[in-house]
């Protein structure tokens, strides 16, 4: 999952939000430099992660995007799940999914100071151009897209997965709806015994 889902389930804790934000940022032992609960946060991150790439659903959902992006399909797909997540009703109005994103960078606001570098080089990005309310338009992903294809090692455009997206949108629009009901009831179980 992106940043959006990951900021989603985060369950309104601050520390847990902060902690799901930087996991990607935040290398080996380097977790243990956080306060306990940052380190729950990374910790359900890299829980949620490893539930998303290894369920059959996505592996489903990656085959539709593996012939233009190869080995990088599981990134480009957790973009495109939180597009869909951007627009799932049952989770999401327009107008919620507008205050949640400007909520969430109000709390990460107040843990720029424990922020890894290339977090902090991104943030301002994120907030100005309102990246998580932007996954439920089709510019936002191809933006996402674009800069996916920016930190990859050997891809040079994304116009490819992006036709690939619009191609299968419903059938990936049907992996995300099986999919996240299920992400998301693991995902609470894992925050509920972490004790907080």
């Amino acid at each position: 999952m992106n940043y959006l889902a990951h900021a989603y389930l985060s369950f309104n804790q601050p520390e847990i939000l902060a902690g799901n934000m930087i996991s990607d940022f935040v290398k080996g032992k380097k977790r243990f430099e956080f306060d306990i609960k940052i380190q729950k946060g990374i910790a359900l991150h890299r829980s949620i992660d490893a539930f998303t790439d290894d369920h059959t659903i996505t592996k489903k959902a990656k085959a539709f995007l593996k012939p233009a992006v190869g080995l990088y399909a599981g990134a480009f797909i957790d973009v495109v799940y939180d597009h869909f997540l951007a627009l799932d009703k049952n989770e999401f109005t327009n107008e919620s999914l507008l205050q949640f994103s400007f909520s969430v960078y109000s709390t990460l606001d107040k843990f720029e100071t424990i922020f890894p570098e290339r977090f902090s080089r991104i943030f301002p990005y994120m907030k100005t151009d309102n990246w998580l309310y932007n996954y439920k338009t089709l510019s936002g992903i191809e933006k996402s897209f674009n800069g996916l294809v920016r930190r990859a090692s050997y891809l040079e455009s994304s116009d490819r997965a992006f036709e690939s997206f619009q191609k299968n949108y419903e059938a990936l629009q049907a992996c995300y709806n099986q999919f996240f009901p299920e992400l998301k009831q693991f995902a609470h179980a894992e925050f509920v015994s972490m004790n907080l």
